[in-house]
């Protein structure tokens, strides 16, 4: 098992949580208007984050040295090529509730730090699993392994945000409006606080992103259970998800092959994760690094090119949609105006 124990003193932690609050503020106050974000603003920003997660593992070089800087940038880079596969289910999430352009990045930000949240805590408890009890190597490896499988054979498979259970308690349990309220997640109706639509929507992009932290947390646990090197793998990963979102949402059918890429990389982070409690012993960083690289870049370039005769999205052009539309599959609509899910229920082709 990659333990790559040393010692990471807690201002080193303080420092990173800081960092991590005022990059969250930073792209709060940035977005606090709830604006279209356009594909170039998206790009800007992703390109911020990317530098910023990057920038973080040359800090760890010049302090800890090039095997702690790999095994971040290989916890690193298996985040990041996940989070496209959860930039799908976004997508058909926001569609089946019919989420306006302008509202979609407020549940993202909520949506991200629930994120971090979960897998803070699956990260803390799944590390002390594998110090504690070796065979938890074997389930947790045995787990990726299904995972990959589900994922490469699963790519048809109808997604229901309406019944995902944790949806469905929140309806059971708080007074829900059925339409939107502007940006509200609550209003009072009838002198009665009732839970918007929007607020439906959140709880469904939390809910989704909840199963996707098990086993993006335990793909990342089979690289090192350092739980420094993983919270942070996890934490600079996820901080670009909304500004990812934003740049792939009109082009997700161009990936049409990308989640066979994933799957390998899934099944590939299992079979190290069960090698490491055998004589075999853990695989090198380099090694590592190089399927990753290689399984992520083979599998977006075998998507573009046969894809590259294919519009951007069904029903919108190449270029995506035009200022003040709504976004793909959507026909234009009042922000404020009442919505209900679409009778055609999206498909999935991630987890």
């Amino acid at each position: 098992m990659n333990t790559l124990s040393f010692a990471v003193p807690l201002w080193m932690w303080a420092a990173v949580t800081v960092g991590i609050c005022v990059m969250l503020a930073v792209d709060l106050v940035a977005h606090r208007d709830n604006h279209v974000i356009g594909f170039r603003e998206a790009a800007i920003w992703s390109g911020v984050w990317i530098a910023i997660g990057l920038g973080f593992g040359l800090i760890l070089l010049a302090w800890q040295g090039g095997e702690v800087s790999s095994t971040y940038y290989a916890g690193y880079l298996i985040e990041k090529a996940l989070s496209i596969d959860n930039v799908f289910v976004f997508a058909l999430v926001f569609s089946f509730f019919a989420v306006p352009d302008a509202y979609q990045h407020k549940i993202l930000f909520w949506g991200v730090l629930g994120a971090l949240a979960a897998r803070l805590v699956f990260i803390f408890v799944g590390a002390e699993l594998l110090q504690v009890f070796f065979w938890t190597a074997y389930v947790f490896g045995a787990f990726l392994i299904w995972t990959g499988w589900k994922m490469a054979v699963s790519k048809d498979e109808e997604v229901h945000p309406d019944r995902n259970p944790v949806v469905r308690l929140v309806k059971r349990l708080i007074p829900t409006d059925p339409k939107f309220h502007g940006d509200k997640f609550f209003v009072r109706v009838n002198g009665r606080r009732v839970a918007t639509l929007l607020f439906v929507a959140l709880v469904a992009i939390e809910a989704t992103d909840l199963v996707f932290a098990v086993d993006s947390v335990a793909a990342v646990l089979a690289i090192t259970t350092n739980t420094f090197l993983v919270w942070t793998a996890n934490a600079f990963a996820v901080l670009g998800l909304r500004s990812l979102y934003f740049c792939l949402a009109g082009l997700l059918r161009r990936f049409a092959y990308l989640h066979y890429g994933l799957a390998v990389l899934l099944a590939f982070a299992g079979v190290k994760l069960i090698l490491s409690e055998t004589p075999v012993g853990k695989l090198p960083i380099p090694l590592t690094l190089g399927v990753i690289a290689g399984t992520i870049t083979v599998s977006i370039v075998w998507s573009l090119l046969a894809t590259r005769h294919q519009p951007a999205d069904a029903g919108e052009p190449a270029d995506g949609p035009r200022a003040g539309e709504d976004g793909p599959g959507r026909p234009p609509a009042d922000p404020e105006a009442d919505r209900s899910p679409h009778a055609e229920r999206p498909r999935t082709p991630g987890r």
